[in-house]
């Protein structure tokens, strides 16, 4: 076990262009012994002024309320001089201090409860407390587009982890012949990297890329994904906001730019379940994702839900 850092403090410069910079947060265990994730990058603000037309991306810091905003729609002189916090179609809430998640608070779009509805029956291993704590490494997940944008791209990915764990209830891959077949170099050393957590994450190269995402010892350390709630999720998210798979873009893209729930498929098996190769498949996640957006009071978005 090795001894544990402290993390490093934390930087903020605030002036009328602001920069909030977070130092790299030590990839050693705590001394609870607990692997600790690393927390998003920090991003450049500005202070919001009104009358100003700010360009797509932006990030301002709307200093009435303390909250920081996204520009995320833009119209004909980009935000068009608008107010974050009444033009919701402009400007989404976001974060800027690379250490909390948009759920933290009230601004994440799913509540406890509505987790616990979409999964009655799920393993007590799946929490929304660590899929909350996992936020901090992707604030921009579910966090990039309208408020129904939002709860669409909640429900895309809660509908293929739905599918993926047969509703939140398996953690590790139930198939345990199979749990030696995932090493691509022949020998890796005792370590098994069968799949695990909400988007089953398998083989050793996605667990050392996962791991170098996240700030931690994946390849060495592979159980950590069947064992810490809050690492399980953040693997799943990692995988859908970097990896396109079979796709041409992430899930993460697909959902924030309108393409639909059916690219997200495609991203995450579509080798193995679009164009015709798997139907059954492809209606099982969709049907949770019709379900989960009804949840979530929104609807299922213009792009195709199939693939």
């Amino acid at each position: 076990m090795k001894k544990s850092r402290s993390l490093k403090a934390i930087v903020c410069i605030l002036a009328s262009i602001g920069v909030c910079l977070i130092a790299n947060q030590a990839h050693a265990q705590a001394a609870t012994g607990a692997p600790i994730l690393k927390a998003a990058a920090a991003c450049n603000f500005k202070v919001w002024s009104r009358g100003v037309n700010y360009q797509k991306g932006d990030i301002v810091l709307y200093q009435a309320n303390g909250q920081y905003y996204k520009l995320v729609n833009v119209g004909t002189n980009g935000s068009d001089g608008t107010d974050p916090t009444i033009s919701t179609w402009y400007w989404a809430p976001t974060t800027c201090d690379g250490g909390s998640s948009p759920g933290n608070g009230t601004d994440f779009p799913l509540s406890r409860a509505t987790f616990e509805q979409m999964f009655p029956t799920r393993n007590s291993f799946y929490t929304y407390d660590g899929l909350i704590g996992a936020l901090k490494s992707y604030p921009d997940f579910a966090g990039e587009a309208s408020q129904d944008v939002r709860k669409q791209e909640i429900a895309a990915f809660l509908a293929n982890v739905s599918h993926e764990t047969g509703g939140l209830v398996y953690i590790r891959e139930s198939n345990q012949a199979n749990w030696n077949s995932y090493c691509s170099s022949g020998n890796c050393g005792g370590k098994q990297y069968y799949g695990r957590g909400p988007m089953q994450l398998s083989w050793d190269y996605n667990y050392k890329a996962a791991g170098d995402a996240l700030g931690l010892n994946l390849l060495g350390n592979p159980d950590w994904v069947a064992t810490d709630a809050t690492i399980s999720w953040a693997t799943a998210i990692w995988f859908w906001m970097t990896q396109s798979g079979a796709g041409t873009m992430t899930p993460h893209q697909a959902m924030a730019s309108g393409r639909g729930f059916g690219e997200t498929i495609r991203s995450i098996n579509g080798s193995l379940e679009c164009n015709g190769r798997n139907p059954a498949q492809v209606q099982s996640r969709v049907d949770a994702y019709k379900r989960f957006v009804g949840l979530l009071g929104t609807t299922t978005g213009s792009g195709p839900t199939g693939c």
